[in-house]
């Protein structure tokens, strides 16, 4: 076994025990253990010799017991197995390991003492983007079982082939999943146009769509849905999405840690934690815990890290195969709570850039999928000299601040641009900020990208927010007949021809809960409604798309206070909404909810120079919505109010939509009318993003619960519900 990255050609030895004694195999199989791959390292070419068709014809008869047959299975082990332990480190100080089960050796921080040299089998190196290598160490692991055998060196080429020959000749083991085969590598047109059962990044497709065609679940069966397997998740603010690829789930989890999942059994087939600096949470401050989403491309999982690194695993061994770093967290600290996309071979990623540390890590980055390689950066506070420098009113470049894109981006290869949008201004009082009638470029905007350079095709602003209303989340990628309904559309472009199709970005991109609809080609602003209560903005241009702000919010001083709706927590927050092209109807979960919030530098207040307290928006005392809005024409097809806060939604080809909330219940949605179809309470809020996959033909949903901050908010405002904090993912099918 060769590891992931280019240019490590070494083979590791691996120790391997049979799951059943061998000794109750007849012939050499129970009493040389060995044998059976030497005639393979020296006969791999030609005719088989007879000794090996012998040992062949055992395997046949035997096909059912394990034995050696795991030599074949690239680490995938069973209860009280123990393979040696693999641990990348990296030169610049951090650690990384991939086990197969978390339990067998403790985290090791920086400074504790090395495991004795007695103990280390082999040392491998790697190379490594920026300059840093990453160091293999397998160390000899203990043994439960006293059956067991000497360990069997083979090299790459001798173990695929021996692999092959075995598992062709004496059929499957039993109890292999899918994730046993040989793994075949995601191509870029694999990302365009994923297979039915597959879900391969955040919201399955780069349009942002969330919507899974598989419709074996559907209105009439959902009903019968059953639990077919949890697991419980790793500790801290649980958010993660999982990836669902050739009968494997790809889970990131807290801080760090990303497991590859048995899809249909939920076992553990690798786990790789990154060890974390110490000192990190120092300089990026809270939520560094959370993993939104990882990227998957040819044969490697991607991410980015609290540590301000990008790196990729191999997807069949957790094993280290890159890593660049992005800053210097000490200089300049980002946060990376949502992961990447790969767009045409390139890692696209954001970021939130940490107020009061200057602009440079406020930018988009692309890297070279296969390399790690830093391919372009784009700033989204632009720098003297540049378009925009001016809208920031003089004010010094260094002490500009905070102007992110924490949330994922959308793609179309068509056009060949990337859709990112962006977060308020560190003060966000904007007369804290050299004015109020400065635009300060370009938070809260919407920007299009050329892919391969990163220059700003085009760029729309939402809004000149003086409330930390951000408008970082999806953008959906529809093509559709545009004829907004002026008794629900409030801003409507005059130009429109109504039934026209055109290809736009819509959806609702920020905390204000407004639905946008633009030209995705030139940014062309079509309509905008309102769906919760909202008070910040009181008009849309509808022939400019510019936006005036309530001149009666607009803090002008300090100590000044004012009911903002919604509150800093939306409205809409990173909770994803979906889009089915069933209906045409996109499907938003929202809030009702506002805040009284006071602008103020007094020690000890956030550093949007806000201080805040929530309330419920007046006139409901309902939270939770799901707002079901045709894509077309801007109409509320149905609403969904419920006491509790909803949280992330699915979309089926069965005609449903999944979603939770923050009471624990979990459910099913008839898109068409909203009737609820079917639900279960799964103890803890549901904070992670919903998806479908298939594996052999059988549909399965999967939704992770948890803990996360606007659970805890919105919490607070339903005191009477009060659901457990458990990280789990649960895991439901048919029967």
């Amino acid at each position: 076994m060769t590891f992931g990255s280019p240019g490590l050609h070494e083979e590791v030895v691996r120790k391997e025990r049979h799951a059943t004694d061998s000794r109750n195999l007849p012939g050499i199989l129970g009493r040389h253990p060995r044998t059976l791959l030497v005639p393979l390292l020296h006969h791999h070419a030609g005719e088989l010799p007879v000794q090996l068709v012998d040992v062949l014809g055992r395997l046949r008869q035997h096909g059912s017991q394990r034995g050696l047959l795991r030599a074949a299975r690239r680490g995938r082990l069973r209860q009280g197995e123990r393979d040696e332990r693999c641990r990348p480190h990296t030169g610049h100080g951090e650690s990384h390991r991939s086990l197969p089960f978390p339990r067998w050796a403790p985290r090791r921080r920086r400074g504790n003492r090395p495991p004795a040299a007695r103990d280390r089998q082999e040392v491998k190196h790697s190379p490594v983007a920026g300059g840093s290598r990453a160091r293999i160490v397998c160390y000899r692991a203990q043994r439960r079982s006293p059956d067991m055998h000497h360990s069997i060196p083979v090299g790459r080429r001798a173990s695929l082939l021996a692999a092959t020959l075995l598992l062709a000749t004496a059929g499957p083991v039993a109890g292999q999943s899918p994730a046993d085969a040989e793994f075949v590598p995601v191509t870029d047109a694999m990302l365009q146009s994923p297979a039915d059962g597959d879900w391969l990044m955040w919201r399955r497709t780069l349009d942002g769509w969330g919507y899974s065609p598989l419709d074996q679940i559907d209105r009439d069966n959902v009903g019968d849905l059953r639990m077919v397997w949890t697991r419980a998740l790793g500790p801290g603010a649980q958010q993660g999405t999982p990836i669902a690829y050739g009968g494997t789930l790809y889970m990131p989890n807290p801080n760090d840690v990303i497991q590859a999942i048995d899809a249909v059994t939920g076992d553990l087939q690798w786990e790789y934690h990154r060890d974390i600096p110490d000192d990190v949470n120092d300089y990026l401050g809270g939520l560094i815990s959370v993993n939104r989403n990882i990227a998957i491309w040819d044969d490697m999982i991607i991410d980015t890290a609290n540590d301000d690194y990008a790196f990729a695993l191999n997807a069949t061994t957790g094993e280290l195969v890159w890593e660049t770093q992005l800053f210097d967290y000490t200089q300049n600290p980002a946060r990376h709570s949502a992961g990447p996309i790969v767009a045409d071979g390139k890692v696209i990623s954001g970021r939130s850039c940490r107020p009061r540390r200057g602009p440079e890590a406020c930018v988009i980055m692309a890297h070279d999928a296969r390399t790690g390689e830093e391919i372009w950066r784009r700033r989204l506070i632009p720098a003297p000299g540049e378009p925009g420098d001016e809208s920031w009113g003089g004010v010094p470049y260094e002490e500009r601040a905070h102007v992110g894109s924490w949330m994922v981006p959308s793609f179309d290869p068509e056009l060949n641009l990337v859709y990112v949008g962006t977060s308020v201004t560190s003060p966000a009082p904007k007369f804290m900020l050299g004015g109020v009638d400065n635009k300060h470029l370009y938070h809260n905007s919407t920007l299009a990208l050329d892919a391969d350079t990163g220059e700003i095709v085009w760029y729309y602003q939402h809004l000149n927010d003086s409330w930390d209303l951000d408008h970082p989340f999806e953008r959906l990628l529809v093509d559709t007949a545009v004829a907004p309904d002026a008794s629900e559309v409030t801003w409507i472009n005059p130009r429109i021809q109504p039934g026209e199709v055109r290809r736009v970005v819509t959806g609702v991109p920020g905390k204000t809960g407004v639905v946008y609809t633009l030209d995705r080609e030139t940014g062309e602003f079509l309509w905008a409604r309102n769906t919760v209560t909202q008070n910040v903005i009181s008009d849309i241009d509808g022939a400019t798309g510019a936006v005036t702000e309530n001149a009666e919010l607009v803090f002008s001083a300090e100590g000044q206070e004012v009911l903002a709706c919604p509150t800093w927590n939306g409205g809409k927050d990173w909770e994803a909404g979906a889009y089915s092209p069933l209906t045409n109807t996109m499907y938003m979960p929202l809030r009702n909810a506002c805040a009284r919030m006071l602008a103020t530098t007094a020690p000890g207040t956030s550093h949007y120079a806000l201080a805040v307290r929530n309330q419920i928006a007046p006139g409901t005392d309902q939270v939770g919505t799901v707002h079901a809005i045709s894509a077309e024409t801007g109409e509320t097809v149905w609403l969904h109010e419920q006491r509790a806060a909803t949280m992330s939604l699915v979309a089926t080809g069965g005609g449903l939509v999944f979603g939770g909330d923050n009471n624990g219940r979990f459910k099913a949605w008839d898109q068409e009318t909203g009737e609820v179809l079917w639900e279960i309470n799964l103890g803890s809020a549901v904070t992670s993003f919903p998806i479908s996959y298939a594996v052999d033909g059988k549909q399965y949903i999967a939704v992770g619960t948890g803990t996360a901050s606007t659970a805890s908010l919105f919490g607070r405002l339903t005191p009477e519900i009060r659901p457990s904090a458990g990280n789990n993912l649960f895991v439901f099918a048919l029967p």
